[in-house]
């Protein structure tokens, strides 16, 4: 068949814009399927009741917010998703979109899962589902970025917030699981490291035998001390929902339940944070959570990365990655930790229906990033390389 001249022409027109075109950024969103985050059931127990939704909502997002600034430098990213339902899937999963060509993978999975993500490929992985402290420590991998606070991040946001309010003498209440165990030792670690007192320390556990009601009665845990607040580990969060205002000693009750410390909050009103809820609201209809933040930020990453740095191999990704400055609207700028791939930034403290203040504490001080009294400072690292 021949075409007109007319045709032929348009075609080499199209065709030498398309070999101009710079090549897009290949990210891959790898997120567990079935879920078990999003069971209804869990949802509603959540403290601050919102409806969770799918993290890749955040990332279209940010993606979509930042199409402008993309094509001003004939950038692009194109996002895949894949739904892996065990680590071996996972890693399989990556190591297909390594091969397809991804530059970046962007993991909302188990911390095991992001460990075998991690050592199957060489490219960088960007972190937004687990806050689990052993991925920035001892279990950290290079190339492995962390936008999620740790659970450490949290729980000296906490500390730093009881300091500011002189609420000095704690009572620690802890669930009965594997992960309250760790948790509660990390809320422990932070406690001393800000100078706090726990002046009592009581397990709780819910259960439908009658014999054991008493371990999950509120009056009987909170009695017999003298405390300025109740600190409450309980990763289902069940009982800890059920704590403030059923204390023995009218106290404040913090962790799980109560005054708690997010990443973000819809109901957070400074710095731009109210444009950004009301575009991931207008576009999702729901309320942005701290995981939709994250994934969010995940996709500000993605188009900082594609305008900075428009081709190269794995490792020019994960040095952009480690070197690009971001905003993520809470009025300060946001970087990746070279000592363990955290992202830095401020928290939110909220009691569910808004924010009540952030941390770092003001008036905090630090040799070099206020910042990095969050999580594992550089002299306490125990990560053995760098990202």
């Amino acid at each position: 068949m021949k075409w007109p001249g007319a045709w032929a022409a348009v075609l080499l027109a199209v065709s030498g814009q398309a070999a101009m075109a710079a090549t897009p950024l290949k990210a891959t969103l790898l997120s567990p399927e079935p879920d078990a985050r999003m069971d209804r059931s869990r949802l509603e127990r959540q403290y601050l009741g919102h409806p969770g939704g799918p993290v890749s909502d955040g990332l279209k997002v940010a993606l979509e917010e930042g199409e402008f600034e993309l094509q001003a430098v004939d950038g692009a990213v194109q996002l895949a998703t894949q739904t892996p339902d065990s680590a071996a899937a996972a890693r399989s999963a990556a190591q297909a979109a390594e091969k397809a060509g991804a530059a970046v993978l962007i993991t909302d999975l188990p911390a095991d899962w992001t460990l075998a993500v991690a050592d199957a490929v060489k490219l960088p992985v960007i972190n937004i589902g687990e806050a689990a402290d052993r991925l920035r420590e001892q279990d950290c991998r290079a190339r492995l970025f962390h936008i999620l606070p740790s659970e450490r991040m949290r729980a000296d946001a906490l500390a730093q917030t009881l300091v500011s309010r002189k609420w000095s003498k704690l009572l620690l209440l802890v669930g009965p699981s594997p992960q309250d165990q760790l948790r509660a030792a990390t809320a422990q670690a932070s406690i001393k490291r800000y100078g706090l007192q726990v002046v009592g320390t009581k397990s709780f556990k819910l259960s439908g035998d009658p014999r054991e009601r008493d371990l999950a009665n509120p009056l009987l845990l909170t009695a017999g001390s003298s405390y300025d607040a109740v600190w409450v580990v309980d990763s289902d969060g069940e009982f800890a929902r059920g704590l403030p205002y059923r204390t023995v000693l009218p106290r404040p009750v913090v962790g799980d339940a109560g005054l708690v410390a997010l990443a973000w909050h819809a109901q957070f009103e400074r710095y731009g944070a109210p444009q950004v809820s009301r575009r991931f609201a207008k576009a999702t209809g729901r309320p942005m959570t701290a995981s939709d933040w994250a994934a969010w930020m995940a996709g500000k990453a993605l188009v900082a990365i594609a305008t900075a740095v428009p081709k190269g191999p794995a490792a020019a990704w994960a040095k952009a990655l480690a070197a690009t400055p971001l905003d993520g609207s809470k009025g300060t700028q946001l970087s990746f930790r070279a000592w363990d791939g955290q992202l830095r930034q401020t928290l939110l403290l909220t009691d569910g229906q808004g924010v009540i203040s952030q941390a770092p504490i003001e008036g905090l001080l630090h040799p070099s990033n206020v910042l990095d009294t969050l999580g594992a400072d550089a002299p306490e690292k125990k990560c053995r390389t760098t990202p």
